[in-house]
């Protein structure tokens, strides 16, 4: 049920940031937005085996990147601006999954449960 919440919460403010950029103080929302997303990250993606989550995190930031929303005509500008502060999030949970997968492996290391010796 969090991890609902924590996905209609970024699906909320990248249409509020999208639509409405000046609706909120500027700094505020992508603040928010990356915090959400390392949250996410640590919840809900497993990080031995986030292939699928990398993929699309990937996608979703080139997508934003190369603005390819923006060609479409009338939506796509208003659709772009909010496929970036998704991007946003997801690149945060980029970075949570990384530093789970650093600590899995430190910590598997230490306690000799099956790496290298």
């Amino acid at each position: 049920m969090v991890i609902r919440i924590i996905v209609g919460l970024i699906v909320a403010l990248a249409i509020l940031q999208g639509l409405a950029a000046d609706a909120i103080p500027e700094g505020i929302l992508p603040i928010v937005l990356v915090v959400l997303g390392l949250v996410y990250g640590l919840l809900a993606v497993d990080a031995e085996d986030a292939t699928s989550y990398l993929v699309i995190a990937f996608a979703v930031g080139a997508a934003a990147g190369a603005d390819v929303l923006s060609n479409i005509p009338a939506a796509g500008e208003k659709l772009d601006a909010i496929v970036d502060p998704i991007s946003t999030a997801l690149y945060a949970g980029v970075i949570a999954v990384l530093a789970r997968l650093i600590y899995n492996r430190i910590i598997d290391s230490s306690d000799g449960g099956g790496g290298e010796e």
